[in-house]
């Protein structure tokens, strides 16, 4: 290469009329870069380069180059006009043809709109490299220096944790005997939730219960926790929101029982401490024996009850996705899965949990803008006006829906879009594609199992105007001599709802209740 000529980015001018392989071509500037080159291909990278094409292609002064960069920074349309007009004239005068020069000038308005100068490119560059070595060889501590630094941005963590998981990164989950206030690496492929990512604990509170395990070992149950806890510091609200989010799971994994007990538990500790080193009536040592510690009895949560609640800690669903519980029964009804949709088509029927949804006024009144997700993708479903109307109640955050729609490439931005044309709940969607409901009953005592039966489905019972709406009922009845399918008459059809299937699950004699489809 010539000594005395290094060759920049700003030698070169792609002439986008000549394509080879779907990229740019080049044509040079200088000639002296044509034999040292050859066929290259260049980008913009900072500022400078658009004011210096600007300069020598569409003949602007130094000082009007600038007035460019500024304006297109500013994307003002006005301005933009009258300096299209005058680059591609001035690119004219230097010979270069009208249609390269508008595209010329296309490139420049898009970067401009987003780069920076040479010195903030350069120092972006500097911090660009610098953690993508970081993230290469030291991954684990990578990651738990970011999501510390934006444990408060709910929205940040989520996006950091699943960059991490998808890299093969493990995050272990919130850990009462183990976190720490920060997240923290544990080994090059292993963090450590960090306590202080938990909704409405604080630095104060997350500080006394680690001040608390250091001093006196592992916590062994919640009992524990409050009686050697500081009560001013970690307060009812604190202890339910380590509840929720599982951080006292590895003392017990049912954190329906531990919220409930979370009032008997710290009331307890307060009677312990209140009486802790009293002397008796009488003059005599106080009496030690402590009360018995039980757990207060409820139902255990459900999936969705135990994500609902999990969300309400951490923001986002961390240990599990709602679709997972519909999804058996969810692909039957809607087939394709979110991240199978590669190009538009002309209808498809999806399921998934909408995880936001917003409205916006256009010309033909209000639409919603829905992003669903099923665990493996996320897409933007656009409801219009009418369909918008009729199903406001269905579109929040955290529904089930089925949608059936178009699908579409959105040009603006790059991605693919769904317009729907009708929106379901589960038991919209079951009700039409005819879903019979199986019942596995233990049919050994007889009449009373039969009894007990007829009261869980009678108020889910449809009139006969309903009876479309509705679904057949297959019992498979067992008892000591054998077993039989038994379809009941057309008049003990039943909503499929929901509920219905947690009734009937709840029953001593009934071992299985689903919906089945043809």
């Amino acid at each position: 290469m010539n000594a005395l000529y290094r060759p920049g980015p700003m030698d070169l001018i792609p002439d986008f009329t000549d394509r080879k392989h779907g990229r740019q071509r080049v044509e040079y500037l200088d000639p002296r870069m044509e034999p040292i080159l050859g066929e290259t291909y260049g980008i913009m990278v900072y500022q400078e380069q658009v004011m210096r094409i600007a300069q020598t292609v569409g003949g602007y002064s130094l000082g009007s180059a600038d007035l460019l960069r500024r304006a297109m920074g500013k994307k003002k349309p006005e301005e933009m006009a009258k300096h299209r007009s005058t680059f591609v004239e001035g690119a004219a005068k230097n010979g270069v043809r009208e249609n390269v020069a508008t595209e010329l000038f296309d490139l420049m308005e898009k970067f401009a709109g987003y780069g920076f100068n040479k010195s903030h490119s350069a120092a972006y560059a500097v911090v660009a490299c610098q953690t993508a070595y970081l993230k290469a060889h030291y991954p684990a501590a990578f990651y738990a220096a970011n999501l510390s630094a934006v444990m408060d941005d709910t929205d940040k963590v989520k996006d950091l944790v699943e960059d991490a998981k998808a890299n093969g990164i493990a995050v272990l989950a919130p850990d009462i005997n183990a976190g720490q206030w920060r997240f923290e690496p544990i080994d090059v492929k292993t963090i450590r939730y960090g306590l202080g990512g938990i909704k409405g604990t604080g630095r104060g509170a997350i500080d006394a219960i680690i001040a608390a395990r250091d001093a006196g070992g592992p916590f062994t149950s919640l009992f524990d926790l409050c009686a050697r806890v500081d009560k001013h510091l970690v307060n009812r609200r604190v202890v339910e929101a380590l509840v929720r989010a599982g951080a006292l799971d590895a003392l017990d994994d049912d954190r329906a029982k531990l919220l409930a007990s979370v009032g008997r538990a710290l009331e307890q500790a307060e009677r312990a401490a209140a009486s802790r080193g009293q002397a008796s009536l009488f003059g005599g040592p106080a009496d030690d024996t402590a009360p018995a510690l039980h757990y207060v009895s409820v139902r255990r949560w459900s999936e969705r009850e135990r994500l609902a609640n999990e969300k309400l800690a951490l923001g986002y669903y961390f240990s599990g996705h709602l679709f997972r519980e519909y999804e058996a029964e969810a692909r039957k009804l809607a087939p394709t899965r979110l991240a199978d949709i590669k190009q538009a088509r002309e209808s498809v029927r999806l399921a998934g949990i909408i995880v936001s949804s917003r409205s916006q006024n256009t010309r033909r009144g209000r639409m919603g803008v829905i992003v669903l997700d099923d665990a493996t993708a996320q897409v933007e479903l656009m409801v219009f006006s009418e369909l918008y109307d009729r199903k406001r109640a269905l579109l929040k955050e955290d529904e089930l829906v089925f949608v059936n729609g178009r699908v579409r490439f959105d040009e603006f931005n790059q991605r693919l879009s769904i317009s729907a044309d009708d929106v379901m709940d589960l038991t919209e969607a079951r009700a039409r594609a005819q879903a019979a409901l199986r019942i596995e009953v233990d049919g050994d005592q007889g009449r009373a199992t039969v009894s007990r039966l007829r009261s869980v489905l009678a108020p889910y019972r449809v009139t006969n105007g309903e009876a479309a709406g509705g679904c057949r009922i297959v019992v498979s009845y067992t008892n000591g001599v054998g077993c039989a399918d038994i379809p009941l008459s057309e008049d003990w059809r039943v909503r499929p709802d929901e509920a219905l299937l947690a009734d009937l699950k709840s029953q001593l004699r009934v071992r299985g209740a689903s919906f089945t489809y043809v």
